[in-house]
Protein backbone atom coordinates (compact mmCIF):
# COMPACT_ATOMS: atom_id res chain seq x y z
CA UNK A 1 0.00 0.00 0.00
CA UNK A 2 2.76 2.46 0.88
CA UNK A 3 5.88 3.13 -1.54
CA UNK A 4 8.76 3.09 0.66
CA UNK A 5 10.68 6.39 0.70
CA UNK A 6 14.45 5.45 0.84
CA UNK A 7 16.99 7.78 2.51
CA UNK A 8 20.24 5.80 1.12
CA UNK A 9 21.21 2.15 1.08
CA UNK A 10 18.28 0.01 2.16
CA UNK A 11 17.96 2.66 4.94
CA UNK A 12 14.24 3.37 4.40
CA UNK A 13 11.90 6.34 6.12
CA UNK A 14 8.65 4.58 8.19
CA UNK A 15 8.07 7.58 9.91
CA UNK A 16 4.20 9.69 9.94
CA UNK A 17 3.01 13.03 10.55
CA UNK A 18 0.48 14.70 12.96
CA UNK A 19 -1.45 17.29 11.97
CA UNK A 20 -3.88 16.80 14.42
CA UNK A 21 -2.39 17.66 17.28
CA UNK A 22 -2.70 21.07 18.76
CA UNK A 23 0.56 21.00 21.18
CA UNK A 24 3.65 19.03 21.64
CA UNK A 25 3.28 17.47 25.10
CA UNK A 26 0.53 19.38 25.90
CA UNK A 27 2.24 22.52 26.37
CA UNK A 28 4.00 23.90 23.06
CA UNK A 29 1.84 25.25 20.23
CA UNK A 30 2.10 22.97 16.63
CA UNK A 31 1.21 25.86 13.99
CA UNK A 32 2.54 23.41 11.04
CA UNK A 33 2.22 19.46 13.13
CA UNK A 34 5.05 17.38 13.63
CA UNK A 35 6.54 14.04 12.31
CA UNK A 36 7.34 11.17 14.39
CA UNK A 37 10.14 9.70 12.37
CA UNK A 38 11.56 6.22 12.30
CA UNK A 39 13.35 4.20 9.89
CA UNK A 40 14.09 0.38 8.99
CA UNK A 41 16.96 -1.28 7.28
CA UNK A 42 16.73 -4.01 5.42
CA UNK A 43 20.38 -6.44 5.56
CA UNK A 44 21.03 -10.12 6.57
CA UNK A 45 19.47 -9.12 9.87
CA UNK A 46 16.59 -6.23 10.22
CA UNK A 47 16.68 -3.31 12.26
CA UNK A 48 14.25 -0.75 13.01
CA UNK A 49 15.19 2.28 15.14
CA UNK A 50 12.54 4.22 17.36
CA UNK A 51 8.90 3.86 17.02
CA UNK A 52 6.11 6.26 16.74
CA UNK A 53 3.44 7.53 18.44
CA UNK A 54 0.89 5.14 19.18
CA UNK A 55 -2.04 7.47 18.01
CA UNK A 56 -0.78 6.37 14.38
CA UNK A 57 0.64 2.62 14.61
CA UNK A 58 -1.61 0.59 12.24
CA UNK A 59 -0.39 3.57 9.78
CA UNK A 60 3.26 2.90 10.78
CA UNK A 61 2.73 -0.73 10.91
CA UNK A 62 1.61 -0.90 7.52
CA UNK A 63 4.48 0.77 5.76
CA UNK A 64 6.92 -1.73 8.13
CA UNK A 65 4.95 -4.59 6.86
CA UNK A 66 5.27 -3.54 3.40
CA UNK A 67 9.10 -2.51 3.23
CA UNK A 68 9.83 -5.79 5.08
CA UNK A 69 8.11 -7.38 1.99
CA UNK A 70 7.10 -11.03 4.30
CA UNK A 71 10.57 -10.73 5.74
CA UNK A 72 10.62 -10.27 9.80
CA UNK A 73 11.44 -7.90 12.25
CA UNK A 74 14.93 -8.79 14.14
CA UNK A 75 15.58 -5.83 16.34
CA UNK A 76 13.84 -2.79 17.50
CA UNK A 77 16.66 -0.12 18.82
CA UNK A 78 15.40 2.33 21.11
CA UNK A 79 17.45 5.68 20.87
CA UNK A 80 15.03 7.71 23.35
CA UNK A 81 12.04 6.54 25.33
CA UNK A 82 9.74 9.56 25.66
CA UNK A 83 6.02 7.88 24.02
CA UNK A 84 6.07 9.82 20.95
CA UNK A 85 9.08 7.66 19.76
CA UNK A 86 8.48 4.35 22.15
CA UNK A 87 4.72 4.14 22.11
CA UNK A 88 4.47 1.65 19.38
CA UNK A 89 7.01 -0.83 21.05
CA UNK A 90 3.67 -3.06 22.27
CA UNK A 91 1.92 -2.59 19.42
CA UNK A 92 5.10 -4.16 17.32
CA UNK A 93 5.87 -6.79 19.82
CA UNK A 94 2.58 -8.10 18.84
CA UNK A 95 3.10 -8.45 15.31
CA UNK A 96 6.68 -9.53 15.96
CA UNK A 97 6.99 -11.66 19.12
CA UNK A 98 10.44 -12.73 18.47
CA UNK A 99 11.90 -8.89 18.15
CA UNK A 100 14.89 -8.29 20.08
CA UNK A 101 14.58 -4.78 21.94
CA UNK A 102 17.95 -3.29 21.62
CA UNK A 103 18.80 -0.71 24.35
CA UNK A 104 20.99 0.71 26.88
CA UNK A 105 20.42 -0.90 30.88
CA UNK A 106 18.36 2.68 31.38
CA UNK A 107 16.26 2.50 28.14
CA UNK A 108 15.23 -1.56 28.92
CA UNK A 109 14.30 -0.32 32.45
CA UNK A 110 12.18 2.40 31.51
CA UNK A 111 10.91 -0.10 29.03
CA UNK A 112 9.47 -2.38 31.10
CA UNK A 113 8.50 0.90 33.68
CA UNK A 114 6.18 1.81 30.00
CA UNK A 115 4.84 -1.25 28.70
CA UNK A 116 5.67 -4.02 31.05
CA UNK A 117 7.83 -7.34 30.40
CA UNK A 118 10.30 -6.16 27.80
CA UNK A 119 10.33 -9.12 26.15
CA UNK A 120 13.45 -10.28 24.02
CA UNK A 121 16.38 -7.97 24.57
CA UNK A 122 20.22 -6.95 23.78
CA UNK A 123 21.59 -4.82 26.34
CA UNK A 124 24.11 -2.35 25.18
CA UNK A 125 26.90 -0.35 26.42
CA UNK A 126 28.91 2.82 25.04
CA UNK A 127 30.76 2.29 21.65
CA UNK A 128 28.61 -1.57 21.54
CA UNK A 129 28.93 -2.89 17.46
CA UNK A 130 25.41 -4.43 15.84
CA UNK A 131 26.29 -6.24 12.89
CA UNK A 132 23.58 -6.52 10.79
CA UNK A 133 25.34 -8.11 7.68
CA UNK A 134 26.37 -5.04 5.60
CA UNK A 135 25.26 -2.41 8.39
CA UNK A 136 27.23 -2.06 10.60
CA UNK A 137 26.01 -0.14 14.00
CA UNK A 138 27.67 1.29 16.96
CA UNK A 139 25.74 2.83 19.79
CA UNK A 140 27.16 6.41 21.69
CA UNK A 141 25.49 7.49 25.02
CA UNK A 142 24.38 11.08 25.49
CA UNK A 143 22.42 11.42 29.14
CA UNK A 144 19.93 14.44 29.10
CA UNK A 145 19.70 15.24 25.79
CA UNK A 146 17.02 15.25 27.32
CA UNK A 147 16.46 12.37 28.47
CA UNK A 148 18.68 10.35 30.50
CA UNK A 149 18.33 7.34 28.89
CA UNK A 150 19.47 8.83 25.62
CA UNK A 151 21.71 7.64 23.17
CA UNK A 152 22.37 7.54 19.08
CA UNK A 153 23.17 4.96 16.94
CA UNK A 154 25.69 5.25 13.99
CA UNK A 155 25.63 3.14 11.09
CA UNK A 156 29.64 2.96 10.74
CA UNK A 157 28.63 1.30 6.68
CA UNK A 158 26.42 4.14 5.58
CA UNK A 159 27.83 7.10 7.52
CA UNK A 160 24.26 7.41 9.29
CA UNK A 161 23.35 8.94 12.38
CA UNK A 162 20.27 8.31 14.49
CA UNK A 163 19.94 10.91 16.42
CA UNK A 164 17.08 10.42 18.44
CA UNK A 165 16.03 14.14 19.49
CA UNK A 166 18.90 15.71 18.71
CA UNK A 167 18.77 18.10 15.48
CA UNK A 168 14.66 17.66 15.57
CA UNK A 169 12.54 20.37 14.37
CA UNK A 170 8.75 20.97 14.78
CA UNK A 171 7.18 20.80 11.36
CA UNK A 172 5.51 17.99 9.22
CA UNK A 173 7.46 16.31 5.80
CA UNK A 174 5.30 17.40 3.23
CA UNK A 175 5.85 14.86 0.57
CA UNK A 176 9.94 14.77 0.84
CA UNK A 177 11.96 13.66 3.75
CA UNK A 178 15.72 15.00 3.29
CA UNK A 179 16.33 18.27 3.01
CA UNK A 180 18.09 18.42 -0.55
CA UNK A 181 14.62 17.28 -1.64
CA UNK A 182 12.68 20.55 0.14
CA UNK A 183 12.58 24.12 1.33
CA UNK A 184 14.53 22.77 3.89
CA UNK A 185 14.72 26.80 5.53
CA UNK A 186 11.97 27.07 6.86
CA UNK A 187 12.57 24.71 9.40
CA UNK A 188 15.47 26.30 10.80
CA UNK A 189 13.19 28.87 13.36
CA UNK A 190 11.08 25.34 14.04
CA UNK A 191 14.58 24.00 14.97
CA UNK A 192 15.39 26.72 17.31
CA UNK A 193 12.07 26.68 18.81
CA UNK A 194 12.11 22.96 19.41
CA UNK A 195 15.48 23.45 21.20
CA UNK A 196 14.51 26.49 23.20
CA UNK A 197 11.57 24.87 24.40
CA UNK A 198 12.38 21.13 24.93
CA UNK A 199 16.22 20.64 25.03
CA UNK A 200 17.30 24.04 26.34
CA UNK A 201 18.00 22.99 29.82
CA UNK A 202 20.19 20.62 28.74
CA UNK A 203 23.28 23.41 27.16
CA UNK A 204 26.35 21.34 28.71
CA UNK A 205 25.11 17.89 28.03
CA UNK A 206 24.40 19.09 24.48
CA UNK A 207 28.31 20.54 24.24
CA UNK A 208 29.35 16.88 25.34
CA UNK A 209 27.00 15.17 23.14
CA UNK A 210 28.28 17.53 20.11
CA UNK A 211 31.76 16.23 21.17
CA UNK A 212 31.49 13.18 20.92
CA UNK A 213 29.82 12.53 17.70
CA UNK A 214 32.43 15.58 16.11
CA UNK A 215 35.04 12.96 15.15
CA UNK A 216 31.95 10.33 13.07
CA UNK A 217 31.95 10.96 9.59
CA UNK A 218 28.53 11.65 8.82
CA UNK A 219 26.82 11.57 6.04
CA UNK A 220 23.43 11.72 6.40
CA UNK A 221 21.28 12.62 10.49
CA UNK A 222 18.23 10.68 10.67
CA UNK A 223 16.32 12.27 13.45
CA UNK A 224 13.11 11.48 15.31
CA UNK A 225 11.47 14.92 14.41
CA UNK A 226 11.77 17.10 10.79
CA UNK A 227 13.76 16.61 7.65
CA UNK A 228 16.94 13.98 7.10
CA UNK A 229 19.69 16.05 6.90
CA UNK A 230 22.34 15.72 4.65
CA UNK A 231 23.26 19.05 3.00
CA UNK A 232 22.55 21.27 5.64
CA UNK A 233 24.47 19.07 8.09
CA UNK A 234 27.31 21.63 8.77
CA UNK A 235 24.75 24.51 9.77
CA UNK A 236 22.85 22.23 11.54
CA UNK A 237 25.82 21.42 13.46
CA UNK A 238 26.56 25.15 13.86
CA UNK A 239 23.37 25.94 15.10
CA UNK A 240 23.13 23.48 17.97
CA UNK A 241 26.52 24.53 18.92
CA UNK A 242 25.56 28.02 19.01
CA UNK A 243 22.45 27.23 21.09
CA UNK A 244 24.33 24.88 23.81
CA UNK A 245 26.43 27.83 24.30
CA UNK A 246 24.09 30.48 24.16
CA UNK A 247 25.75 31.98 21.62
CA UNK A 248 23.18 34.49 20.34
CA UNK A 249 22.95 36.82 17.02
CA UNK A 250 22.68 40.58 17.13
CA UNK A 251 19.00 41.44 17.58
CA UNK A 252 17.02 42.22 20.63
CA UNK A 253 13.77 40.83 22.31
CA UNK A 254 11.15 43.09 24.09
CA UNK A 255 8.54 41.24 26.21
CA UNK A 256 6.23 43.16 28.20
CA UNK A 257 3.32 42.59 30.57
CA UNK A 258 0.51 45.58 30.14
CA UNK A 259 -3.02 45.52 32.06
CA UNK A 260 -4.44 49.53 30.97
CA UNK A 261 -1.55 49.91 28.69
CA UNK A 262 0.74 52.46 30.16
CA UNK A 263 3.99 49.56 30.39
CA UNK A 264 2.80 48.79 26.95
CA UNK A 265 3.67 52.43 25.65
CA UNK A 266 6.77 52.13 27.82
CA UNK A 267 7.98 49.44 25.64
CA UNK A 268 7.10 51.00 22.47
CA UNK A 269 9.38 54.25 23.64
CA UNK A 270 12.13 51.00 24.37
CA UNK A 271 11.91 49.62 21.13
CA UNK A 272 12.33 53.08 18.73
CA UNK A 273 15.26 53.15 21.14
CA UNK A 274 16.91 50.25 19.93
CA UNK A 275 16.05 50.99 16.35
CA UNK A 276 17.56 54.04 16.28
CA UNK A 277 20.97 52.36 16.95
CA UNK A 278 20.73 50.32 14.10
CA UNK A 279 20.08 47.18 15.35
CA UNK A 280 17.51 45.67 12.64
CA UNK A 281 16.09 42.62 14.69
CA UNK A 282 13.71 43.90 17.58
CA UNK A 283 10.67 42.15 17.97
CA UNK A 284 8.08 42.96 20.64
CA UNK A 285 5.64 40.65 22.41
CA UNK A 286 2.81 41.29 24.89
CA UNK A 287 3.59 38.34 27.35
CA UNK A 288 -0.10 37.29 27.96
CA UNK A 289 -0.83 36.94 24.10
CA UNK A 290 1.91 36.00 22.35
CA UNK A 291 3.26 32.30 22.31
CA UNK A 292 5.36 31.93 24.39
CA UNK A 293 7.10 29.28 22.59
CA UNK A 294 8.01 31.22 20.00
CA UNK A 295 9.01 34.75 22.76
CA UNK A 296 11.93 31.59 23.79
CA UNK A 297 12.67 30.65 20.29
CA UNK A 298 13.34 34.39 20.16
CA UNK A 299 15.37 34.83 23.51
CA UNK A 300 17.71 32.05 22.56
CA UNK A 301 18.13 33.36 19.11
CA UNK A 302 19.00 36.86 19.83
CA UNK A 303 21.76 38.46 22.41
CA UNK A 304 19.20 41.36 24.05
CA UNK A 305 16.43 40.90 25.78
CA UNK A 306 14.73 43.92 27.75
CA UNK A 307 11.68 43.11 30.12
CA UNK A 308 8.77 45.06 31.46
CA UNK A 309 6.10 44.67 33.79
CA UNK A 310 3.20 46.74 35.82
CA UNK A 311 3.10 45.89 39.54
CA UNK A 312 0.08 43.56 39.65
CA UNK A 313 -0.93 42.34 43.49
CA UNK A 314 2.68 43.47 44.75
CA UNK A 315 4.59 41.13 42.12
CA UNK A 316 4.76 40.38 38.78
CA UNK A 317 2.26 40.57 35.90
CA UNK A 318 1.69 36.78 35.71
CA UNK A 319 2.54 36.46 31.99
CA UNK A 320 6.30 37.77 32.62
CA UNK A 321 6.59 36.30 35.76
CA UNK A 322 5.48 32.96 34.04
CA UNK A 323 8.43 33.82 31.26
CA UNK A 324 10.99 34.15 33.85
CA UNK A 325 10.27 31.11 35.33
CA UNK A 326 10.99 29.55 32.03
CA UNK A 327 14.58 31.36 31.74
CA UNK A 328 15.55 30.53 35.25
CA UNK A 329 14.65 27.22 34.53
CA UNK A 330 16.28 26.81 31.24
CA UNK A 331 19.57 28.88 32.86
CA UNK A 332 19.63 30.78 29.98
CA UNK A 333 22.87 32.96 30.13
CA UNK A 334 25.41 35.16 28.28
CA UNK A 335 22.61 37.88 27.21
CA UNK A 336 22.57 41.45 27.52
CA UNK A 337 19.10 43.00 29.64
CA UNK A 338 17.43 45.81 30.16
CA UNK A 339 14.10 46.44 32.36
CA UNK A 340 11.44 48.99 33.32
CA UNK A 341 7.65 48.77 34.81
CA UNK A 342 5.31 50.43 36.05
CA UNK A 343 2.72 50.79 39.22
CA UNK A 344 -0.45 52.56 40.29
CA UNK A 345 0.43 53.23 44.32
CA UNK A 346 3.22 50.44 45.54
CA UNK A 347 6.39 49.96 43.34
CA UNK A 348 7.37 46.02 43.45
CA UNK A 349 7.78 44.79 39.39
CA UNK A 350 11.31 46.48 38.86
CA UNK A 351 12.55 45.36 42.39
CA UNK A 352 11.64 41.59 41.01
CA UNK A 353 13.19 42.06 37.94
CA UNK A 354 16.21 42.88 39.09
CA UNK A 355 16.28 40.55 41.42
CA UNK A 356 15.99 37.67 38.65
CA UNK A 357 18.90 39.66 36.67
CA UNK A 358 21.14 39.35 38.91
CA UNK A 359 20.51 35.95 40.00
CA UNK A 360 21.09 34.73 36.13
CA UNK A 361 24.21 36.83 35.85
CA UNK A 362 22.93 38.75 32.71
CA UNK A 363 25.13 41.65 31.77
CA UNK A 364 22.86 44.62 32.96
CA UNK A 365 22.14 47.65 31.31
CA UNK A 366 22.69 50.77 33.63
CA UNK A 367 19.24 52.38 32.41
CA UNK A 368 16.32 51.65 34.38
CA UNK A 369 12.90 53.32 33.97
CA UNK A 370 10.21 53.14 36.28
CA UNK A 371 6.61 54.80 35.90
CA UNK A 372 4.20 55.39 38.98
CA UNK A 373 0.64 55.84 37.11
CA UNK A 374 0.51 57.30 33.45
CA UNK A 375 3.69 57.76 31.09
CA UNK A 376 5.28 60.83 31.46
CA UNK A 377 7.43 62.58 28.90
CA UNK A 378 10.48 62.27 31.38
CA UNK A 379 9.78 58.35 31.33
CA UNK A 380 9.33 58.40 27.70
CA UNK A 381 12.51 60.00 26.55
CA UNK A 382 14.20 57.83 29.35
CA UNK A 383 12.72 54.40 27.62
CA UNK A 384 14.20 55.62 24.36
CA UNK A 385 17.63 55.71 26.48
CA UNK A 386 17.16 52.44 27.60
CA UNK A 387 16.70 50.69 24.39
CA UNK A 388 19.82 52.96 23.02
CA UNK A 389 22.01 52.11 25.60
CA UNK A 390 20.89 47.76 24.84
CA UNK A 391 21.07 48.26 21.28
CA UNK A 392 24.61 49.76 21.64
CA UNK A 393 25.76 47.32 24.14
CA UNK A 394 24.52 44.37 21.34
CA UNK A 395 26.40 46.16 18.83
CA UNK A 396 29.28 45.89 20.69
CA UNK A 397 29.21 42.69 21.87
CA UNK A 398 31.90 40.75 20.88
CA UNK A 399 30.60 37.28 20.38
CA UNK A 400 27.43 38.50 18.29
CA UNK A 401 27.34 37.27 14.62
Amino acid sequence: MFKPQIVTDNIFYVGVNDRQKHKFENLISLTRGVSYNSYLIIDEKTALVDTVDISFGMSFIQKILDVLNGRTLDYLIINHMEPDHSGSIGLLQKYFPEIIIVGNAKTLSMVEGFHGAVGNSLEIKESDILNLGKHVLQFFMIPMVHWPETMVTFDKTSRVLFSGDAFGSFGTLDGAIIDSQMNAHRFRNEMIRYYANIVGKYGSPVQKALDKIAPLPIDFICSTHGPVWTENIAQVLEIYGDLANFRAAEGVVIVYGTMHGNTEQMAEAVARGVAETGVKHVLVYNAALADSSIILRDIYKYKGLIVGSPTYNNELNPAVESLLRKLEVRNVRNRIFGYFGSYSWVSAAVKQIKHFAEKMDFTLAETVVEQKQALTLESYEKCIQLGKEVGEMVKKSAVCK
